[in-house]
């Protein structure tokens, strides 16, 4: 853009001064001649630095995710391929041999129909302990009234014969009849003491509960729930909107032998763009700020953003915890690069923008208006040359 401009101010001094003559073409105008397009060229190179920075030092950066199988087995089928193919959120990425785990489900669901019925039981036994105490309690209670009345004839047939007004066959009946209860009452209370030892016991069986669950249907379901878990883990999805690389797993491979393993790598779609620009040309700039970039994989491509943030901080600022004194000579290294990073724009948010691609950047900042024109056709005039292959082979 500086040789343009050069080339248009040469071609009006040739005209005012050679070809039209208005001017006279002496050492005082050659010397002024000179002198404007340097000011001009040094003052335009300061206020575009200052009001619309640029950046040759442009990233696309996008986040890498490891796959790593969840369960050990067999791999039965890998839809998915590798390269600029987009793998969607949920997309299936490899399947792997579900029978052991399928056994299992079907094993601790047999478990657990044999664990709730064992609940049942334990709760039938409950209700039935619960129904002898009651039947112990009411035999007691009715035993304990025909005894106290047989009782009371006792006495009475012992006066009577001691008065001999009585028969002994009486007496001796009635103190046989007493007997007989004072042994059934003895029996019933036994049997309501068993009873309620038995109930204690169930009921200090089905007193370990889990969520309102007898212990041992909780925890089997919980392995059941763990098992059905793992079989879902025999078909691994895709965790985001992504590009698949790094795929070398083929049907028949095992996975899962060693821990933390990837058998691929997903690349996600999106990405963030990222440029570094020395601490003195962020001054002026602010989050909204206009941006264009070019990248060298899409030559002749302007793409449109806006500015997002910029990361105010770098590594030379960061002092690790140690007991070492910082030392002085810290201060002395060169200044370094702060990261402003771009939204890029919704028409173009549909390009795909490879991961670690480079290029050139500008940032339009709310001053300097008209001089932005010249930092548009720098960037343009850039992002064509991209089309160059400058190799001799």
């Amino acid at each position: 853009m500086e040789a343009i401009l050069l080339g248009i101010y040469a071609f009006f001094v040739w005209l005012i001064f050679i070809k039209l003559k208005w001017l006279p073409w002496n050492t005082g105008t050659q010397v002024v001649v000179v002198i404007i397009p340097i000011v001009g060229m040094a003052a335009l190179i300061l206020l575009l630095n200052v009001f619309a920075p640029s950046s040759s030092d442009l990233r696309v950066v996008k986040y890498a995710v490891p796959i790593v199988s969840q369960v050990r087995g067999r791999v039965i089928e890998v839809p998915v391929e590798e390269g600029n193919r987009p793998v969607k959120t949920g997309d299936i990425l490899f399947r792997i041999d579900p029978t052991p785990y399928q056994l299992e489900v079907d094993m601790l669901q047999a478990q657990l129909v044999g664990t709730q019925g064992s609940q049942r039981e334990l709760e039938e036994q409950a209700a039935g302990a619960q129904a002898k105490i009651d039947e112990s309690l009411n035999k007691a209670r009715e035993v304990s009234a025909r005894l106290s009345l047989t009782l009371k004839r006792v006495e009475q047939y012992r006066e009577l014969a001691k008065s001999g007004a009585g028969s002994r066959f009486d007496l001796e009946t009635a103190e046989a009849d007493a007997l007989e209860q004072q042994n059934q009452l003895e029996g019933a209370r036994a049997a309501e003491q068993q009873a309620r030892a038995s109930l204690r016991q169930v009921q200090q069986k089905l007193a370990a509960r889990v969520k309102g669950e007898f212990s041992q249907v909780a925890q089997t379901r919980a392995q059941l729930e763990t098992a059905k878990w793992n079989l879902e883990q025999t078909t691994t999805r895709s965790p985001c909107d992504c590009y698949v690389i790094n795929l070398q797993l083929r049907p028949g491979g095992f996975v899962g032998q060693v821990a933390a393993s990837q058998v691929m790598t997903l690349v996600e779609a999106g990405g963030q763009v990222v440029a570094f620009y020395n601490q003195n040309e962020l001054h002026q700039v602010q989050p909204g700020n206009e941006v264009e970039f070019a990248l060298k994989t899409l030559p002749g491509r302007i793409i449109k953003g806006k500015v997002d943030s910029i990361i105010w901080a770098m590594g030379q600022g960061q002092l690790p915890a140690s007991g070492t004194i910082p030392m002085s000579t810290l201060a002395t290294q060169p200044p370094g690069v702060y990261a402003v990073k771009f939204d890029i724009a919704p028409r173009d948010r549909e390009l795909f923008l490879a991961a670690g691609a480079v290029g050139q950047a500008a940032i339009y900042t709310q001053y300097g208006a008209i001089i932005h024109v010249i930092r548009k056709v720098i960037l343009r005039v850039g992002s064509y040359t991209n089309y160059l292959i400058l190799k001799l082979h």
